[in-house]
């Protein structure tokens, strides 16, 4: 009679032992963000103003340190931000943490506090204050028009009996100077700006795109999302530098002229333009 574990009491441990091989085989959380963040060209300060992350948190969660985000429901919300900014399937990463921190936690509200874009404001009502104040100053024209045209019609009926007005009484024409205009700053004033300068247009034409934009100093111009239809045009004096968050939605032109490049969807290019560019030919 053997005393010894039957072969079907061996299996539990063989089928740990292969489970734990295929964790240490699966990168961290961290490891694979910042892989992907490398393999995409992008530095921590692109990912962290392309998200609104800051780079502490940025820094914070590629070394597997959750405890910056203030809780699960945070976190969760930076690695699907993080995740979709280095072009990463989120959900595998989401998993991998519910597996690791305790599962997914309930529905909160907290999720669109992780949207790139900037919150609307609330809409207001009505200004009625206002809306009085111009109904009064209204009633007061009309009132005091209708007095300047009553000693009008007196003046009138004066001169018809035949009093003969002073010259120092004589109306006096007064020519009013029409008011400057003021200069708008439009595509085609840009387009019309001296041969000195460096003038970058981009338009947004095939869908939204996060643009970043710096002078020649390196002073921030832009930053911020382009939805579909919306154009930004950047001038300096010698050069721009621009990041593109997905260069195959965006239509470039440059001193007037269009750049024929065959940017892919999704792709993140790092440009710089000057005054000479685009070369002719």
């Amino acid at each position: 009679m053997s005393i010894g574990n039957s072969p079907e009491d061996e299996r539990p441990f063989e089928n740990e032992h292969v489970e734990a091989d295929r964790e240490e085989a699966r990168p961290s959380i961290g490891r694979a963000l910042q892989q992907a963040r490398i393999a995409a060209g992008l530095t921590v300060d692109d990912v962290s103003s392309a998200t609104r992350v800051r780079m502490n948190i940025v820094h914070a969660i590629e070394a597997d340190d959750f405890s910056a985000c203030g809780g699960d429901v945070y976190a969760r919300g930076h690695i699907r931000t993080l995740a979709k900014a280095v072009h990463l399937d989120p959900e595998p990463l989401i998993a991998q943490y519910g597996d690791e921190h305790g599962g997914r936690p309930a529905p909160t509200p907290a999720a669109p506090l992780f949207e790139a874009e900037r919150i609307r404001p609330e809409r207001r009502g009505p200004n009625w204050t206002a809306a009085m104040v111009a109904a009064i100053v209204a009633v007061i024209g009309f009132v005091g028009f209708t007095m300047f045209q009553g000693d009008d019609n007196g003046n009138e009926a004066n001169v018809a009996e035949g009093s003969t007005p002073s010259d120092s009484a004589s109306p006096t024409t007064k020519t009013k100077k029409p008011a400057d205009p003021k200069p708008e700053a439009s595509d085609s004033a840009i387009a019309a700006a001296p041969q000195d300068k460096v003038t970058v247009r981009v338009a947004a034409a095939d869908g939204r795109s996060w643009i970043a934009a710096k002078d020649h100093n390196g002073r921030m111009i832009f930053d911020g999302v382009l939805k579909q239809g919306d154009t930004k045009t950047f001038q300096d004096s010698s050069k721009v530098h621009l990041v593109l968050g997905d260069a195959g939605a965006i239509d470039l032109f440059v001193n007037g002229k269009k750049i024929e490049e065959n940017f892919q969807p999704g792709a993140v290019e790092r440009l710089t333009y000057t005054k000479g560019d685009p070369e002719a030919g």
